[in-house]
C-alpha cells in the first residue's frame, strides 16, 4: 500500500444521516469508509520507521471501523465520518503502544528533548532554539537534529498521553487540534481548557513550527506536500514538526500541572 501523496478522501456523497442509517447494512458503511482506513493509516504511518507495517495498521484500523460502526450514535448529532476517524485512529495508536515498537533509548531520547524545551522556555520565556537545546542537552547541532529525525514518530503517540483525569477513554488530543469545533464526549471534563492550551502552545510556535503545524493538521497537507510549500526538504519539514510537537507537548503539560490535571 502506498503512502506517497496521500489525500483525504472525499467522502461527501458517503455521509450518513440518522435517517438512512438504519436502512443501511454494515457491510454497506465499513465499505463505504475503507478509504478513510487507508488514508488515517497512511497519515500515521509516514511518521513511523519503515519496519512497522502500513497494512498492519490497516487491519488494526479496519477494526476501529467496525468498532465505530457498533458504537456509532446519529441522535448525538456527530458525523460519522468524525467518529469513525477517532475510531480509526485511537485503534492504530493503541496497538502502537500494545506493542511498544518504540526503542527505550529513543524515548529516553524524545523525554530528554522535551525538558529541555521545557526548562528553557520557561526560563528565558521565549521559545528555544536549536543551539540552546543541543547544548543544554551536550549535543551538538548535527546530534540533535538526527535524534530529532529518530523521535519523529514518537510525537503521534506523545499527545495522546497528555490528558486530564478522567475515566473516559474516548479521548483524542489529535481530534482536538485538528477540529476544535467537533462536539466531544469529553466536553464536560474540561475539553475548553485543553483548547485554550494547545491554542496557547501553538501560538507561541517559533514561525516555521506554526505554519507546519497548521498545514499539516488543519490543512491535512502531506510532509512533502508541505516542503513544496515552503521550499523545503521533507527532512527538514518532518524536523520542524517534531520540534513542534514536542514544544507543545512540554507546554500542554506545564499548563495542566499548574492546574494539577495531569496524571
Amino acid at each position: 500500500m502506498s503512502i506517497m501523496n496521500m489525500h483525504k478522501p472525499d467522502l461527501s456523497k458517503s455521509q450518513v444521516t440518522a435517517e438512512d442509517w438504519n436502512s443501511l447494512t454494515r457491510e454497506q458503511i465499513i465499505l463505504k469508509f475503507a478509504p478513510l482506513v487507508r488514508y488515517v493509516a497512511g497519515r500515521i504511518a509516514m511518521k513511523l520507521p519503515q519496519s512497522v507495517d502500513l497494512d498492519d495498521l490497516y487491519q488494526v484500523g479496519v477494526l476501529g471501523l467496525i468498532d465505530a460502526v457498533s458504537k456509532f450514535d446519529p441522535e448525538r448529532g456527530i458525523k460519522f465520518q468524525t467518529y469513525a476517524e477517532f475510531r480509526i485512529r485511537g485503534a492504530i495508536l493503541d496497538e502502537l503502544r500494545a506493542i511498544d515498537w518504540v526503542p527505550r533509548q529513543l524515548r529516553q531520547n524524545a523525554t530528554a528533548i522535551q525538558e529541555a524545551y521545557s526548562n528553557l522556555e520557561a526560563k528565558h520565556g521565549r521559545p528555544a532554539d536549536d543551539a540552546e537545546v543541543a547544548e543544554s542537552l551536550g549535543l551538538s547541532i548535527t546530534e540533535f537534529h538526527e535524534q530529532l529525525d529518530q523521535v519523529r514518530g514518537i510525537s503521534i503517540i506523545s499527545f495522546e498521553d497528555i490528558r486530564p483525569n478522567t475515566d473516559d477513554e474516548e479521548w483524542d488530543v489529535l481530534e482536538v487540534l485538528a477540529d476544535p469545533s467537533v462536539e466531544d464526549p469529553v466536553e464536560t471534563i474540561g475539553l475548553m481548557e485543553l483548547r485554550e492550551a494547545m491554542a496557547d502552545a501553538i501560538d507561541t510556535l517559533p514561525e516555521k513550527e506554526r505554519l507546519v503545524v497548521t498545514l499539516y493538521y488543519f490543512e491535512e497537507l502531506t510532509m512533502n506536500e508541505i516542503g513544496d510549500v515552503l521550499g523545503l526538504t521533507e527532512s527538514r519539514i518532518s524536523q520542524l514538526h517534531s520540534k513542534a510537537a514536542l514544544r507543545m507537548r512540554a507546554r500542554i503539560k506545564r499548563f495542566f500541572n499548574r492546574k494539577g490535571d495531569v496524571e
